[in-house]
């Protein structure tokens, strides 16, 4: 039988930032992946049949993967930013407007405020916000790639007046009291739920932890397009996992992870049938739900995720009825149907077991950023890429019927999207190879069939506070299970979520500092 100093379930982003980091340190690792490549949730593919378009099909951003994490690796990367941060259609009395956030913030921005609220206060409640929360970021992320450390240590390093009102108190709470316009409010908020199925007065505050999340990346919480697609993050962390000297093995589905502390033993199923290994570390870039099933442990509940994701394929980007010049627009983040009381009436509506009448969502176009993804007789043509994150759609809304379910959901959060427009939305979505529209929906239920994510929580689970809330855990990394040996590094440890490698690096530094 074969020994490595270290195997790692899973060959996802987080999985292959540990690999690189442990093989660089000179330790036999081994990398187990149940798809034919690499990359998890972060891959680039072509979704519709005939059609040289590479979608970032289920992870679309990157915010919270640190510069040092990348410097460290040697990755070659182009992270761009996008010219727009936000954009969101407004109808009030009669009239379409546009709400536009340049990137960075100028005089064309405090305009829009001033033209959807009718004087400048909304705007400078906004940016004294903001301002606020991006000294709260500075402090914490650095943190992130550190041991864990205690709450009253990091709020002693800010105003402890904004740390209480965004740790202590429901987020609900803060947005109600600084902001009073509808769609500011949204805005704001929209934050604290993308991937998290909470209102925004949730008492166990997850909302606020998403919140949190969302604006802490590497202390200015800017969410970039990486040129070539999501898959050319994962395709440049395999290529610096191979160079330190892990090994990768694809199609390797595993079935069983055996622990004692001191050695351990991971066994898959392959094209050659069933293999084991020994070794004397086991990563579970996996959920946490997932390894309790590979270590024969009982899971009573299971993570629900909660939002629809739709990729489509343009012809041309489709006119707007506020008159916005539609290439500005779509640049950044589209909010739709996101005002504060629309989010709020959404999750109700869902929690009840009801899909949202009018679904809260936000439009990512990458290809105006990075035209690469397309070929170029897709770019000559005018053609796009969008992707569409649909908020408040839990899986239980599909547990009966998913395939009706689907289309449903689907039908109304392109509604909601079309009822901004000058045109009908149709007439823009351009055909496959076999004549059919280019849209694909994924609900949990889809991807968790797709990737393997349990309930389709795209976190793994809850995310938690990034220190520790207790003294027992202050000083570790946030990695830990009940085994010494049993480490997690995917999305479901402390600091997990999103696209970030904080879970690799991490759990390849509880290790090597022990």
């Amino acid at each position: 039988m074969d020994f490595y100093d270290v195997v790692i379930v899973g060959g996802g982003h987080n999985g292959l930032v540990a690999a690189t980091y442990l093989a660089q340190a000179g330790m036999s690792t081994l990398v187990l992946e149940q798809q034919p490549h690499t990359g998890g949730a972060a891959v680039s593919q072509q979704v519709f049949p005939g059609v040289d378009a590479r979608l970032s099909r289920y992870s679309y951003l990157v915010s919270l993967l640190p510069d040092k994490i990348v410097a460290d690796l040697g990755l070659s990367l182009d992270l761009r930013s996008r010219a727009v941060a936000s954009y969101t259609p407004v109808r009030r009395s009669g009239r379409d407007l546009g709400l536009m956030v340049e990137r960075p913030e100028g005089a064309a921005t405090r305009e829009s405020f001033a033209r959807l609220t009718g004087s400048d206060a909304e705007y400078d409640a906004w940016t004294a916000f903001y301002g606020a929360v991006g000294e709260l970021a500075s402090a914490i992320a650095p943190t992130l790639l550190e041991p864990l450390q205690s709450a009253a240590a990091l709020r002693s390093r800010v105003d402890p007046a904004l740390w209480d009102e965004l740790v202590e108190h429901p987020f609900g709470e803060s947005v109600e009291r600084r902001f009073t316009d509808d769609t500011v409010r949204g805005v704001v908020a929209t934050d604290s739920v993308i991937g998290t199925f909470a209102g925004l007065h949730d008492p166990s505050l997850i909302q606020n932890r998403c919140f949190l999340y969302h604006l802490i990346g590497n202390g200015t919480g800017e969410w970039r397009v990486p040129v070539g697609g999501m898959g050319a993050v994962t395709d440049a962390l395999a290529a610096a996992a191979r160079r330190a000297g892990a090994s990768l093995v694809t199609n390797a589905s595993v079935t069983s992870v055996e622990v004692d502390g001191v050695r351990g033993s991971v066994t898959w199923l392959g094209g050659d049938g069933e293999r084991s290994v020994d070794c004397s570390y086991v990563l579970a870039n996996v959920a946490p739900t997932t390894l309790d099933t590979l270590r024969g442990r009982e899971v009573s509940v299971k993570p629900e995720g909660s939002q629809l994701k739709i990729n489509l394929l343009l012809s041309r980007l489709p006119a707007l009825r506020s008159g916005d010049d539609p290439t500005r627009a779509f640049a950044g983040t589209f909010h739709i149907d996101e005002d504060y009381t629309q989010l709020e009436t959404a999750y109700r509506s869902a929690a009840g077991g009801t899909l949202p009448a009018v679904p809260p969502s936000e439009v990512y176009c990458h290809s105006l950023t990075d035209p690469s993804i397309l070929s170029p007789e897709l770019i000559a043509s005018g053609h796009h890429t969008l992707t569409v994150f649909g908020v408040h759609f839990p899986a239980r809304l599909f547990a009966s019927d998913n395939d009706s379910a689907r289309a449903e959901a689907t039908r109304r959060t392109l509604a909601g999207l079309e009822s901004y427009l000058a045109e009908p939305l149709a007439g823009c979505i351009a055909t496959d190879a076999d004549g059919n529209p280019c849209i694909e929906a994924k609900t949990p239920y889809d991807i968790e069939e797709s990737i393997g994510m349990p309930g389709g929580h795209i976190f793994h689970g809850d995310l938690q506070w990034p220190w520790s809330t207790d003294d027992t855990t202050i000083g570790r990394w946030g990695t830990e299970t009940d085994t010494a040996n049993l480490l997690i590094c995917g999305s479901g440890a402390r600091r997990g979520g999103a696209v970030s490698g904080l879970g690799g690096h991490n759990a390849a530094m509880t290790i090597l500092t022990r």
